[in-house]
């Protein structure tokens, strides 16, 4: 007989219940809104983190003040990703309970050079991020947001597009009644990455330079005196920049019974959200230390210095066990090894519009609440990290004695596809590690889509983890 999961929401019938399930659904659908970078995911966890007690690493070894049980303490990376540690009862040695996600988004990044002008029309040259069907992106409103850092140290915030009364960019398409060749394409080649080019402006500036000399591209012109104008930069600042075109507007509540939120950047947000807002919810001293980790750079493989393939939170563990007076090369590396993981991240929900593509015993479904991956990859589990049976089992006991609903699922059919999370690179630790998060309809595209339900149980499972992996 089939393992029937029954539907989370029936957990949570009308009244206080469900009403602390939609105000944490609320906060989140907010974060989502105004953290649409990994700069700003980083800003704010950190700014709440630190309002709850947590202190900065680099303040504990400046001032070289020892660490002890219970001390909660955050490590940023280069302002776009977080480690989260709260202290234990137990040596550091004995390992770690520690959530990961990642906070990077699949986008557009202008390129170093983006501006230019063509037929009196300025535009932004953009290089895409991550895995998108680059036909979604096109006719949207959408909104830049990111850092230009001058020469002069200086680093100047851009948000265009998301304030009231902002203006918004976007991507033109070809109208209906000319693209006969281009519905005729493969969907992978209605649109070219090249020709992801947002429009910015169409008004000319003046024809003379303050030197008599006549401007060859005013519109080109004009878009840089407001530039100038607005932020102090000139087109040399673009070399030294971090832009990122995303979807302008808020996450919005989806469906007439409000249920669902549709938003930009659930993956992975909406489980880093839950992941740092699980370890706000720790009291006292956890018996084994308990970790956040939020991540840059997931979806271009975990590389750089912000991804998880850095020494980044090898470093840190390291720093804060000689902290705690612990350290040794020895005793960092059992940490991690004894160290057991949820790597967070989302799954593909079931879509019934597109049923031939899932396994209907083995898939994730709104509602069912947290998702476990034993496994991910592609064709025979290529690249996946495939959880030890054990501990699978230890985490069935720990969500059944703490009534989170869970369910399991692949991603899609055998050979139909395929995915990868940081899962494997904690593996490389000989740590266990399962993958496990959220159902997302939508995914990867400009506007994704979860359950209210699924999220919250998300949260309550992270808190279970912590407390008795």
């Amino acid at each position: 007989m089939a393992i029937e999961k029954k539907n989370a929401w029936e957990k949570y019938p009308q009244g206080p219940e469900r009403e602390k399930l939609f105000a944490f659904a609320e906060d989140y659908r907010r974060f989502i809104s105004g953290c649409k970078t990994e700069r700003e995911c980083t800003a704010a966890v950190y700014a709440d983190a630190t309002g709850h007690g947590f202190v900065d690493l680099d303040e504990l070894i400046e001032t070289g003040k020892s660490v002890k049980a219970g001390d909660k303490i955050i490590a940023n990376n280069m302002g776009k990703g977080l480690a989260l540690f709260i202290v234990g009862s137990k040596p550091l040695e004995k390992g770690m309970n520690i959530l990961g996600a990642h906070i990077d988004s699949p986008r557009m990044d202008l390129k170093q050079v983006p501006l230019y002008e063509d037929t009196d029309m300025a535009l932004f040259d953009t290089h895409y991020y991550g895995g998108i069907k680059k036909y979604q992106w096109v006719t949207l409103p959408l909104a830049l947001h990111g850092v230009i850092c001058k020469k002069d140290g200086s680093t100047v915030t851009v948000n265009i597009g998301d304030k009231p009364n902002d203006p918004v960019v976007g991507v033109s398409d070809l109208l209906i009644h000319l693209s006969g060749e281009q519905m005729g394409k493969k969907a992978s080649e209605v649109i070219k990455g090249e020709s992801l080019d947002v429009l910015i402006g169409s008004i000319p500036g003046p024809q003379k330079d303050e030197d008599d000399k006549d401007i060859k591209e005013r519109v080109k012109a004009n878009i840089l005196t407001i530039l100038s104008q607005e932020y102090g930069v000139d087109e040399d600042d673009f070399l030294s920049a971090e832009i990122e075109v995303v979807p302008a507007g808020e996450a919005r509540d989806y469906g007439l019974d409000r249920s669902m939120i549709m938003g930009y950047g659930h993956d992975d947000r909406v489980c880093a959200y839950p992941s740092y807002r699980a370890m706000l919810e720790i009291e006292g001293t956890p018996e084994y230390t308990s970790v956040c980790l939020l991540v840059d750079k997931e979806e271009i493989g975990s590389v750089g210095a912000s991804g998880m393939q850095s020494r980044f939170f090898e470093n840190c563990v390291a720093e804060v066990m000689n902290l705690a007076g612990d350290y040794s090369e020895l005793a960092v590396r059992r940490a991690l090894k004894n160290s057991k993981v949820l790597s967070s991240d989302v799954s593909a929900a079931f879509d019934p519009n597109y049923p031939s593509v899932m396994e209907k015993k083995n898939s994730a479904y709104f509602g069912k609440g947290l998702v476990f991956n034993k496994y991910t990859g592609a064709r025979g589990k290529s690249g996946s990290n495939d959880a030890n049976a054990e501990y699978v089992a230890k985490l069935r006991n720990i969500m059944d004695k703490n009534n989170v609903s869970f369910q399991t699922a692949e991603l899609g059919k055998v050979d139909q596809g395929g995915g990868g999370t940081i899962a494997y690179i904690l593996a490389n630790y000989d740590m266990n590690v399962i993958d496990s998060g959220v159902p997302v309809l939508n995914m990867h595209a400009p506007w994704e889509i979860i359950s209210k339900v699924d999220l919250y149980e998300a949260f309550r499972g992270y808190i279970a983890f912590l407390k008795e992996a």
